[in-house]
């Protein structure tokens, strides 16, 4: 099977209507809570470990939603947006691979903020690196990621976990 390796916004917005990976299975936040505009790298192979990597893009706008309410007078994106970010794109790994279930971020080992995002940047870019993939009862991802606003590391976070669930009742 032939999967893309990249996925422009339309393709997103699928995706969070449950047209891309299908019927009860993953789907990416909608808007206002999707945080990348595309994914423009995805693979199987490849990353720090080797085992598969993903890269998208988020455009900073001045006028984004979340400029206006934090801090009022002080607008910055809030850091657990990029958080999220990066576990959205871990997420979406297993249904690319053709894992079925509904996503849910599980933990993180380690996040380290050491900058920001504000509204006069550019570009938010995030690095997803695959570090193992376990498939059984419960898929899950394990991943480290990076997040660069204007090509500058503001954000690194360890050891992400996201599992797909055939049922989130009582989760």
């Amino acid at each position: 099977m032939t999967r893309p390796n990249s996925f422009d916004y339309q393709a997103l917005l699928a995706c969070g209507r449950g047209e891309l990976f299908g019927d009860g299975n993953a789907r990416l936040p909608a808007p206002p809570m999707l945080m990348f505009d595309r994914i423009t790298k995805i693979a199987d192979t490849g990353g720090a470990h080797g085992k598969g990597e993903i890269h998208a893009e988020l455009d900073i706008h001045p006028r984004l939603w979340f400029f206006d309410c934090h801090f009022e007078g002080d607008p910055v994106m809030p850091g657990c947006l990029g958080l999220d970010a990066m576990w959205q794109l871990s997420g979406f790994f297993l249904p690319w691979l053709g894992e079925p279930g509904r996503g849910r971020a599980l933990g993180v080992g380690q996040v380290k903020f050491t900058g920001q995002v504000l509204p006069s940047a550019k570009l938010v870019r995030y690095e997803i690196d695959i570090r193992r993939v376990m498939r059984g009862r419960l898929s899950m991802v394990i991943a480290d990621g990076k997040t660069f606003v204007d090509d500058r590391l503001i954000y690194t976070a360890s050891d992400m976990r996201v599992g797909l669930f055939q049922s989130t009742e009582g989760f």
